[in-house]
């Protein structure tokens, strides 16, 4: 990691404080923290840490375009020429029917809002709308182009780009691997599902089905939870979700396919995804407990997967390599220190 300039900055009070900093260490992330900007009275929306169950969670639907665009504002992360860098909250969709509040929809107002002018902005990388973390943007269309292009080199070169942290329910039977799975978007009972294929045929592939494959390593566990690092090389809808669940170790605060896993008699196993309707997580009662949450506020546990860290090819073929980082949202923070996290 020495050789990446890094940009971004990296929160270190819930590192310090969760007894996880030595993992953090090893894996390059010890870096110094950076001050993001606030904007004036951010705390009516946002959140302040204190005894709320799930401090910084965004409320979109709360939100007028002027005040979003001013919660983005404060997420900048690094602005550098044409690339700009957001720390997503979790919760803000990137694309939406029109009339919705989304990422962008909101983008002119925020390129003025940073003073890029008539340069508007594009996403060129961004986290899903559950999950919380890096989305880079770019105003020019050239520097998009070859990101993209780079990415997908880096997809096909089988070279991970993106670094994800979760929590999960439950603890992987490996410290470290991979997960490979065939996977679809089905409809079913008027609800979108991304559902695994055994043994897919051409005609499969043809018709939607797509092979994914993502690495994960156990950084740290605690109260029958996992630290889990998440590295995609491919890219699907709820990706690493569904790979946490085919694992038994759904993400915390995932409503959607922690219900693929089942439990008889204290052992857990996987059922069929076409079987069953989302609904809210169930955890047991000693989780609960350690997270200091009533069973209402675990209906409304926010999704713990965080987009942390992206690898981009310098500026010119010469440069080293620039890392960007984004810091844990503070309920991801809270949720380390309250389930004890230690290192392995």
């Amino acid at each position: 990691m020495s050789g990446f300039r890094t940009l971004g900055c990296v929160s270190r009070s819930w590192w310090l404080e969760s007894g996880v900093g030595s993992a953090f260490k090893t894996t390059g992330f010890g870096t110094e923290a950076r001050h993001q900007r606030q904007p004036q009275g951010s705390s009516k929306w946002l959140g302040t840490p204190g005894n709320q169950p799930f401090p910084g969670l965004l409320q979109p639907e709360c939100l007028s375009r002027e005040k979003l665009v001013d919660v983005l504002r404060a997420s900048v992360v690094d602005q550098k020429g044409p690339l700009v860098t957001l720390n997503k909250p979790q919760g803000l969709p990137v694309t939406g029917k029109p009339g919705e509040l989304t990422l962008l929809s909101v983008l002119p107002e925020l390129s003025q809002s940073l003073g890029l002018g008539e340069r508007e902005l594009q996403v060129v990388q961004a986290s899903e709308k559950e999950s919380s973390g890096l989305v880079l943007l770019s105003s020019c269309p050239q520097t998009a182009s070859r990101l993209q292009k780079f990415f997908t080199q880096s997809r096909r070169a089988q070279r991970p780009i993106a670094t994800y942290w979760a929590v999960t329910d439950g603890i992987p039977t490996t410290s470290e691997g991979k997960i490979q799975a065939a996977l679809k978007l089905e409809h079913i009972d008027g609800v979108n599902l991304v559902v695994p294929v055994k043994s897919p045929s051409r005609k499969d592939i043809l018709e939607g089905v797509k092979r994914t494959l993502s690495y994960f390593r156990v950084v740290a566990t605690g109260s029958g939870c996992a630290l889990v690092q998440l590295r995609p090389l491919t890219v699907f809808p709820s990706q690493l979700q569904v790979h946490m669940a085919l694992q038994l170790c759904p993400v915390l605060g995932d409503h959607r396919y922690s219900t693929c896993v089942g439990t008889v008699l204290g052992q857990r196993f996987l059922l069929p995804a076409e079987s069953i309707k989302p609904q809210r997580q169930v955890l047991d009662e000693a989780l609960i407990r350690c997270l200091h949450l009533t069973p209402s506020q675990v209906a409304q546990l926010p999704l713990h997967l965080h987009l942390h860290c992206l690898h981009l090819p310098g500026t010119r073929p010469r440069d080293a390599p620039i890392e960007l980082l984004a810091p844990l949202p503070p309920y991801f923070s809270r949720t380390l220190r309250c389930l004890g996290l230690r290192q392995q």
